[in-house]
């Protein structure tokens, strides 16, 4: 069945505010992501919760996705992550379809066809930035909840393949590199 994304889910702006050393809450950016969504970064709690609405505090199932700059990516915040908000780097996409599971969409927007797709509709020059109404207007295909778990463990499985290829690969430089030095030697 094909959808649009504002038939699945609402959709809010992350919230802006100015971190601090401390806070009850972490107030998650762009900078605290690899280029492939994962969090990179070690967190702790940064941001006040007083003045922030209970509607901004991220839940299990929603998706981050980074709408601004050149580093456009989504992802599913997970059970065990701290307590946070999202910076306006972010569109906060709540799921109202339960036929669909959240990190089903969020390999969906991440693969290459959608970004490219979303990167093309980008209005600004300096740091381009994916509007509300394109990512709302977006199709998306959902097959159902079982052929979207299969198609997460394939993906899976594809994630695990490249970092292993790429273990495999510095180790056999590693390798190299030694041998050429033992031979100089």
């Amino acid at each position: 069945m094909i959808r649009h994304i504002y038939d699945i889910t609402s959709i809010q702006t992350g919230v802006f505010a100015k971190p601090a050393d401390t806070g009850d809450i972490v107030y998650l950016q762009a900078k605290h992501f690899d280029e492939n969504g994962q969090l990179a970064a070690k967190l702790h709690a940064d941001l006040s919760t007083s003045g922030i609405s209970n509607k901004h505090i991220l839940k299990y199932g929603d998706i981050l996705f980074a709408a601004k700059g050149t580093k456009n990516f989504a992802t599913a915040y997970e059970k065990h992550n701290l307590p946070a908000v999202a910076s306006t780097s972010f569109f906060v996409l709540r799921l109202t379809d339960k036929n669909v599971l959240p990190e089903y969409l969020a390999w969906f927007l991440n693969h290459p066809n959608t970004l490219t797709l979303l990167k093309a509709q980008a209005i600004g020059t300096s740091i381009p930035s994916i509007s509300k109404q394109v990512l709302e207007s977006l199709e998306i295909k959902i097959p159902n909840v079982e052929t979207q778990q299969i198609i997460l463990k394939i993906a899976n499985l594809r994630k695990q393949e490249k970092k292993l290829n790429q273990q495999i690969e510095f180790l056999t430089d590693k390798k190299i590199q030694q041998q050429i030095i033992n031979a100089i030697k």
